[in-house]
């Protein structure tokens, strides 16, 4: 069966993986003394295969849910646009080429790709029908690929690893609950459990401002310089709060409007919120 390049695309959703990627070398500048071209293009292509892998095993596993969904009906496998055997063989191939890439780095850069890969695929996948509590598990993987940058240089998983990989973290809830929000109708059709109570409901809605609180509190650690040498300025951190109180904002309206558009509008501010962090960080560290 024949495919198009988009529809490799698709399968590993480019845009979202070029994002993950992002929080890798955010990560990486952010531990980096010097800069080594040939680990950044390592962190960049290992990287990006390992989060192509992910989405590719989980559509193929997600086929006849995606069939279901209208956000999802024509994506290349349920269109019948790729065959699974064709999926699988992306998926092992791009696997093996991500974990190569990260191991010529270091080889714990490579395990915790490796840990992100399985979790995501064995984990959280299967549990998205079970259980609300899938957003938890799928948050582990979510969050690795800002600490990996920061493993990638340094060789060393530290406090300040720790730190990134909190914030990211506890990043996913908003993000992620905004976007169930918005096609919890969708969702609800093939049966998945994203939402924490399974309804737009405003129990939901207080956990997302409360996971929102968390996410801005712990973007502010790195001012209290007990964080190794993860720092963050004064000045720094007066941007970051004011980023916080933008994603708090949009938190709080969601919960008090309890609408699609105040889903969406949280979901994109969230985005806005994560990119500005990280480059804040990188910017304050010189």
């Amino acid at each position: 069966m024949k495919f198009t390049l988009n529809d490799f695309f698709q399968l590993t959703k480019i845009r979202l993986a070029l994002s993950v990627v992002f929080s890798s070398l955010a990560g990486y500048f952010l531990a980096a003394d010097e800069i080594s071209i040939k680990h950044v293009l390592l962190l960049f292509f290992g990287g990006l295969s390992m989060v192509g892998a992910s989405n590719a095993f989980n559509q193929m596993i997600e086929k006849d849910k995606d069939f279901l969904m209208k956000r999802t009906f024509s994506r290349p496998l349920p269109s019948q646009r790729m065959s699974s055997s064709q999926v699988l063989y992306i998926g092992l191939i791009l696997s093996l080429l991500g974990v190569t890439a990260l191991y010529m780095i270091n080889i714990k850069t490579a395990l915790a790709g490796a840990i992100s890969i399985a979790l995501y695929v064995f984990a959280y996948t299967p549990l998205k029908i079970r259980t609300p509590l899938s957003v938890f598990v799928g948050a582990i993987p979510g969050a690795i690929p800002y600490m990996l940058g920061w493993v990638a240089y340094t060789n060393n998983f530290g406090i300040e690893a720790g730190v990134l990989f909190l914030f990211q973290f506890f990043w996913q809830f908003p993000h992620f609950w905004a976007l169930a929000w918005m096609f919890d109708d969708d969702y609800k059709k093939a049966g998945f459990k994203m939402l924490p109570t399974g309804e737009t409901d405003n129990n939901s809605a207080f956990q997302i401002v409360f996971y929102s609180i968390w996410t801005v509190f712990i973007s502010l650690i790195p001012m209290t310089q007990y964080t190794g040498k993860l720092n963050l300025t004064f000045y720094g951190g007066i941007l970051v709060l004011v980023c916080g109180l933008v994603i708090l904002f949009f938190a709080f309206r969601l919960m008090r409007q309890r609408t699609n558009k105040a889903a969406k509008d949280l979901m994109y501010s969230s985005i806005f919120y994560l990119t500005s962090i990280q480059i804040i960080y990188v910017l304050d560290k010189f």
